[in-house]
């Protein structure tokens, strides 16, 4: 195939084959996909020649992903976690960069290289952990939220590091106190400027485009990939910018919509992220790496979950809890391989600190993948001996669980609020149940917030956006959507869910029901047949007494 299309479809064509082969095989999309880049790349075939059309659409899902990531940050996560996220955060930093300095001295490596290589160590790839715990649908879980935060405070890290090493590169006469003067100014404005943006401009933007679903997947993409592109031209990077992207929209009331929306397009996207990551594996300057490597991994995969288990149990956290966020920081970062290149520009470091960090990086990824894959049953093995990292009574996750506790679970859910669901749910809350409504239709949300109903706006048929919805426990659904092919596409995405209450669904007539029957609707609805019957009698009660009158 000759041209970036041709080469692109290639790609496409080789990178589904062999994730096939990877979910017969029972292994990892996501190591496949970093073996289809090294497969396709110079170190083997050399297939694929446009790199350039790869790493755009590679920037392109990094930042969706990362958007995502932010949009799922509300403020009231970052009150919760913060405390822990920062003390993980900073701890792990602490640790990985003096014991890994010290190693690496012992290894027989220069200082500057040890110390190159040290503070790559602590970086973890956020990329590849979000899209793991998203996978298995723990991104939301109390480790999933920790393990978020702390990776934010290493992102946070890198992008001071990276701003460091640019400063070094474009302006070697610049001070150290000029370079953090003018870290502070760019860190205040930004805050500034996304302070102004959520406080006045984003909430009437947003509720613009809600009236349009594809405008609205339009603006997300557009927003993220924009503050992506304006946050690498004022001197940090595209991930921080698009991490702020989300964050700026995560407290409107369309965040569950935008990331259910976004989430296919994510996936597509970042599958170039994997590829491109393996094409530019550099195996050529490994050479007698191997030993240096081996120790290395072992203390990323080893050392750095061990101090976060430490440090959670010291601040009240379970061993469990510990444990999970703790196998999300056993690997390095692609911006560890990027640290170190930037090191080699700057003339501090030779070509073999790439290669260890190279090899590092392919060791720590790889197995690091497995370790969160199956690590509920890893945990089941080893949960007699972590009992070490756990206080007699772990107050802080007791304190989240009361809290978890007191959030009232709605008692049915309504998918849909036009004229009969709005009047269903206000009926069925005047009898004292709660209720919590569902619908796509901006205005209509807002209306009946005003009027004290707790709405939700969203697509009810989108799998990813019932993710977002508090289903479990939840006695009852009941859906008023007009359509059966609408319906159908709920009660997919309700099994896909496996949600264990009731199912209710409404009707227009005899054949559309026997079809939500079919569909495996259990309890169908008929308004309109039952809207009759009771008018027949109540006008016959009417009738009758004048009948009977001579």
């Amino acid at each position: 195939m000759h041209g970036p299309f041709g080469e692109f479809a290639l790609l496409l064509i080789i990178a589904a084959a062999v994730g096939a082969l990877a979910l017969r095989l029972r292994q990892p999309v996501l190591i496949a996909y970093i073996a289809v880049g090294i497969l396709v790349g110079p170190a083997v075939l050399g297939l694929v020649q446009a790199h350039d059309q790869i790493d755009l659409l590679a920037q392109v899902g990094v930042a969706v992903l990362l958007f995502l990531v932010g949009l799922k940050l509300d403020l009231q996560h970052v009150r919760h976690i913060g405390p822990v996220a920062l003390a993980t955060g900073l701890g792990q930093l602490a640790f990985t960069i003096l014991f890994g300095f010290l190693i690496i001295l012992a290894l027989g490596k220069g200082m500057m290289e040890a110390l190159y290589v040290a503070v790559a160590l602590t970086f973890s790839s956020t990329i590849i952990i979000v899209k793991l715990l998203s996978d298995k649908r723990e991104l939301d879980s109390l480790h999933g939220r920790i393990a978020v935060g702390f990776l934010i405070v290493q992102d946070i890290a890198v992008v001071i590091a990276m701003m460091a090493m640019s400063a070094l590169r474009g302006a070697g006469e610049a001070e150290p106190w000029q370079v953090a003067v003018s870290l502070l100014a760019r860190v205040s404005l930004a805050v500034l400027s996304l302070f102004v943006l959520m406080r006045y401009l984003l909430p009437p933007l947003v509720r613009v485009m809600a009236r349009s679903q594809e405008l609205l997947l339009i603006f997300a993409i557009a927003w993220g990939t924009g503050l992506a592109a304006l946050g690498e031209w004022v001197g940090f990077s595209k991930e921080a910018g698009a991490f702020l992207a989300g964050f700026s929209l995560a407290s409107t009331s369309y965040r569950e919509a935008i990331g259910a929306r976004l989430t296919g397009i994510r996936d597509f996207l970042i599958l170039f992220f994997f590829i491109d990551l393996g094409a530019k594996l550099d195996f050529s300057t490994l050479g007698e790496e191997a030993w240096p490597a081996a120790v290395l991994s072992a203390f990323v995969l080893i050392g750095n979950p061990l101090i976060v288990m430490a440090i959670m149990g010291w601040m009240g956290y379970r061993k469990r809890t510990g444990f999970l966020a703790g196998l999300t920081v056993a690997q390095i970062s692609e911006f560890s391989i990027v640290f170190v290149a930037m090191g080699i520009s700057l003339g501090h470091v030779g070509v073999a600190a790439l290669g260890l960090t190279t090899l590092v990086g392919v060791v720590t990824i790889a197995l690091s993948t497995y370790l969160i894959l199956y690590s509920h049953p890893l945990y089941e093995r080893l949960a007699p001996w972590l009992g070490v990292f756990e206080r007699r009574r772990p107050h802080r996750e007791l304190a989240v669980e009361r809290q978890a506790h007191g959030v009232e679970r709605p008692d049915v859910v309504v998918f849909g609020l036009g004229r009969y669901g709005e009047r269903l749910a206000r009926r069925l809350r005047a009898t004292g149940l709660t209720v919590l409504g569902v619908e796509f239709d901006p205005e209509l949300v807002r209306r009946l917030r005003r009027e004290g109903l707790t709405v939700r706006f969203g697509d009810g048929q989108d799998s990813d956006f019932l993710e977002s919805l508090p289903l479990e426990g939840v006695p009852w659904a009941v859906s008023t959507l007009p359509d059966l092919q609408s319906n159908r596409a709920l009660l997919h995405a309700l099994a896909e869910r496996r949600f264990a209450g009731e199912i209710a669904v409404v009707a227009r007539d005899e054949a559309q029901g026997t079809a939500l029957k079919r569909a495996g609707a259990p309890t169908v609805l008929y308004p309109f047949r039952d809207a009759v019957d009771f008018t027949a009698e109540h006008l016959a009660d009417l009738i009758r007494p004048g009948k009977e009158t001579p």
